[in-house]
This record gives structure tokens, sequence and C-alpha cells, in this order.
């Protein structure tokens, strides 16, 4: 009888855990379910961080409540139950602090998408959940008796000689941050350094930004090197920029009917191709009589960087067809040669001799 209630003693509560388990289980796969489908109804933009972000939680709580449950059927020892009790506590304040991170992470990500430009990097997720999960482990440590004003003490005089030998890290790390608060470099603008290296930043870490070339090559460059450099971002203020493309015709061209071909295909240009912005309207500038050619400038509008690529290439193609058919002479780079009278007279008391 004894051996009985010994073995129900411990049965029960392992049931017990075991029922709050599948209860869990039950409760997210089948009651959060029908949760986030009357959320997707109303039309919650943000219901799917919100879910998401419970997954797995109330498993664990529904776990942690009947281990709690079991508590009161097992013969523990005061220090025994205790330990338990704290066990618990600091257990849900860290699946809290995990719920927390996972919220605020998803929340920021959702809104900087939201503003066009300012997509979430990785230095900022990193730093949030560093926040968050710090500020957690001190109010665990704080709620199971383990007093943190020492730790904090010993972090702060611990600190300055980790800030000594980090001096590097912490000088990317502070680079990093200055980039992302002052908005000149952001992931997705298209940016060229002075060194050459150029390409669309792909994302901000903790000590270098990545840059994805267009080939898909990956540089990578120290944060410190990028905020002291000197660079261009093709993508500020506004993606769209103006795209101008050299030009020249021989100086026995008409050049009203030039002008007149060259922005009738622009416009065409403009209007058909993908990446041409529709309603601009291209204009054209003389300004330079060249040693073979008369040269200007035709202004073109793209959608972004990249555009530029297709966008001139089709423009080239199309004018050139055009001034074939229209009859406007492309010189060839000639440089003519003139002689002073001087040198005329040189090269005649001088005459050439073959056999020098």
């Amino acid at each position: 009888m004894n051996t009985l209630f010994y073995v129900l003693n411990f049965f029960l509560p392992i049931v017990l855990i075991l029922a709050t388990f599948l209860f869990g289980f039950y409760f997210e796969q089948r009651i959060l379910n029908k949760l986030k489908n009357i959320a997707d109804r109303t039309g919650w933009s943000s219901n799917e961080i919100f879910f998401k972000s419970f997954r797995g939680i109330f498993i664990l709580w529904f776990v942690l409540l009947g281990i709690w449950t079991a508590t009161f059927l097992l013969p523990l020892s005061p220090k025994g139950d205790n330990f338990i009790q704290k066990f618990l506590l600091a257990t849900f304040l860290a699946s809290g602090t995990l719920l927390i991170s996972r919220l605020a992470v998803g929340f920021i990500k959702f809104y900087s998408s939201r503003e066009e430009g300012s997509p979430l990097t990785s230095l900022f997720e990193n730093l949030t959940r560093l926040l968050i999960f710090s500020l957690g482990i001190l109010i665990i440590l704080q709620s199971v008796g383990i007093a943190i004003t020492p730790l904090l003490t010993a972090l702060g005089v611990g600190g300055v000689s980790i800030g000594l030998a980090l001096q590097n890290t912490l000088a990317n790390l502070f680079s990093g941050l200055n980039i992302i608060t002052s908005k000149k470099v952001r992931p997705g603008d298209y940016i060229k350094l002075e060194t050459g290296e150029e390409g669309y930043v792909r994302d901000i870490a903790w000590r270098y930004t990545i840059i994805r070339e267009y080939n898909e090559n990956l540089i990578v460059i120290p944060n410190s090197k990028l905020v002291s450099a000197t660079f261009k971002n093709y993508t500020l203020p506004k993606k769209e920029m103006l795209l101008p493309i050299e030009c020249s015709v021989s100086y026995g061209s008409d050049l009203d009917k030039v002008e007149a071909v060259t922005l009738e295909v622009a416009m065409e240009v403009m209007k058909y191709v993908p990446g041409g912005v529709p309603n601009f309207e291209p204009f054209l500038r003389y300004h330079k009589f060249d040693y073979f050619s008369i040269n200007f400038t035709i202004y073109l509008k793209v959608k972004k960087f990249i555009d530029h690529l297709i966008v001139r290439h089709e423009f080239l193609k199309r004018l050139y067809r055009r001034y074939q058919w229209e009859g406007i002479k492309i010189p060839f780079p000639i440089k003519a040669g003139y002689l002073s009278e001087k040198d005329k007279k040189i090269e005649s008391d001088f005459p050439h001799n073959p056999s020098i």
C-alpha cells in the first residue's frame, strides 16, 4: 500500500506536467491559429508579428504552470521547494524577456520597412536584443535573490579595462551607430567610395558595412573607415537620378535638326524602356566646339541607379540607328594639324629624304 501511494505521488505530477504540455500544444495549434485568422479578417496589419512572437511561449508557460501545480503533490523539502520556485520564476522571466525581444525587433522591422529607404540593420537589431536581454538578466538575478549592485559596480570598473582592450571594436561599433543615426548610408543605397569601391549597401553590422557589387561579390568595409571616407550616395536625396550622356555630331550637321531628333529618341526611351521616368522631359545642351565635332549632352532620368545601364544602352542603340536614317553623321576622332608660315619655310628648306 505504501509502495502504491509512493508511486502515485510521483506518477500524478508527471501526468499533470504532460497534460499541461499537450494542452499548451493544442492551444498554439488550434486556438492561437483561430485567433490569428480572426485578426487577419479584421485587417490588423501587424498581427503576424504578434502571433509569431508567441510561438512556443504558451507551451512553455503551460508546462511551467504544470510544474508549479505538481509541487503541491510532491513531498518536497522546504529547500527543494524554494529551489523549484526560483527556477520557475527565472524561467518565466526569461521567456518573458524573449517574448519582449521578439515583439520589439518585429515591430521595429515592421515600422522601419514602412518608411521608405530605412530598413532595419543587423547592428540596430542586435543592440535592441542586447539591451532587452541585459535588463532581463538583471531582473532575473534580482528576483531570485542575487544582489546586482556589486555586479554593476564590477562591470563599471571592468568596463574601463575592456574599453581599452577593445578600442578598435568600439570605434567600429560607435561608427556604425553614427552611420545609422545620420541616415547618410542605409541598406539598399548604392554608394561609390573615393577609392573606387561601389555597390549596394547590404547591411551595417557591429564592426563593418557590407557592400554588394554588380557581380554579387561582397565588399567588407570597417565602419570607422566608412565614416571618415568620402563617398557618393546615388540614392539620396531620392532614388531617381539625372543621367547625362555625352554625344557629338560633325560640323556639317544642322544643329536644330540634331536637337529635335535626339530629344525625340530620348522621349521614346523614357516612355518605353524599363527604368526610365515616363513623365520626365529630356533636354539637350551644346557645350563645346571640339577638334573634330560639336559636342553636346543629353539629359535623361532613371528611377534608380542600376537602371542607367539599360537606359543608356537602349538610348545609344536607338540614337545611332536614327542618326543613320536621318543622315546625321557622327565624326571619327580625327585631329587636324596646322603649320605656321615659319614651320612651312623650315620644312621647304629641309625637304623630306626617305634615306635618312
